[in-house]
């Protein structure tokens, strides 16, 4: 995993993820001072797939806590086996055994969630932390005291010390503010909605059979979408590849206003959003604007 920042770059584009030498250098240091990378922006630009492409990169298994309000740790750490403790108890009553407890405790009951199973990894492996700004204050607190050791102590069983440290990419949508404690550990990486020449080159990736032209125009309507309207859910990068391919199931060549129309329930998503476009920009005031994007850059 000893890679250079250009050889990093190489890397990630190589398993279709666009990034600037910014992001790039951000995730090299993570790597080399072993810290976890904490992720923050609007939902869909592309955080959690830093951590999938991590896992391809350097060919490793992807383990994901997703976070959720009243996640606790028993639910990201470890539970035992009630079930299979019970027939147990049973088993040992039935045979007259009077040491219940000492039999019950054993590895064979313990039931690995994912921070103790990526602690206990026989290899490194990449350890995502989804939509940590859902959590609580408490288990953040649990989680940054994990996340600096590495280890974790099972009073059964004793203390658990990490094999190989994982990467750890930790996101966060930004819902709530995280605590200095967490972000003392972390290396801090802002990601924002990309730019028309970003979205492009990642469409071209993404679904190369739509051509530059369709790639170009398809990258311009989402920005203007994003930056134009006041949408309860802007267009995620998923929601522009998803776009571009149903255009191309089409066989649409360019985003006139038939194209638009019949399509734009693939970029937004509800109700509330398709009516702030048709009210304040339009299919065809989309077009325009798009003809007028295109007609500067050929002036240019």
């Amino acid at each position: 995993m000893d890679l250079t920042v250009r050889e990093l770059h190489r890397a990630l584009e190589a398993e279709g993820y666009i990034c600037e030498d910014e992001v790039v250098l951000t995730m090299f240091l993570a790597l080399k001072l072993q810290k976890p990378l904490l992720v923050e922006g609007a939902p869909g630009v592309g955080k959690t797939e830093i951590a999938k492409v991590l896992s391809r990169v350097f060919d490793t298994e992807l383990i994901r806590l997703q976070c959720y309000e009243g996640l606790d740790e028993n639910k990201a750490l470890y539970e035992w086996n009630y079930q299979r403790q019970l027939l147990k108890i049973q088993i040992l009553k039935e045979s007259g055994c009077t040491d219940i407890e000492k039999d019950l405790f054993g590895e064979e009951y313990l039931l690995e969630r994912p921070l103790l199973k990526a602690i206990r990894a026989e290899r490194q492996v990449v350890l995502l932390i989804d939509e940590v700004d859902k959590t609580d204050q408490e288990f953040e607190a649990f989680l940054f005291e994990v996340l600096s050791d590495f280890q974790v102590s099972i009073p059964e069983l004793g203390t658990i010390v990490a094999r190989h440290i994982p990467i750890v990419v930790l996101t966060s949508n930004a819902e709530r503010d995280l605590s200095d404690g967490l972000r003392r550990r972390c290396v801090f990486l802002f990601l924002d909605y990309p730019s028309v020449e970003k979205e492009t080159r990642i469409l071209q990736v993404k679904v190369p059979e739509a051509g530059s032209r369709l790639a170009r125009e398809v990258a311009q309507a989402v920005h203007l979408i994003r930056t134009g309207l006041d949408l309860r859910k802007k267009p995620a990068i998923a929601e522009t590849i998803d776009w571009a391919r149903a255009l191309v199931a089409l066989q649409a060549d360019g985003l006139g206003p038939e194209a638009v129309g019949r399509t734009l329930n693939v970029v937004l998503k509800n109700r509330e959003d398709l009516e702030t476009f048709h009210r304040e920009m339009g299919v065809e005031g989309l077009v325009a604007r798009l003809q007028d994007a295109a007609a500067l850059a050929g002036r240019n």
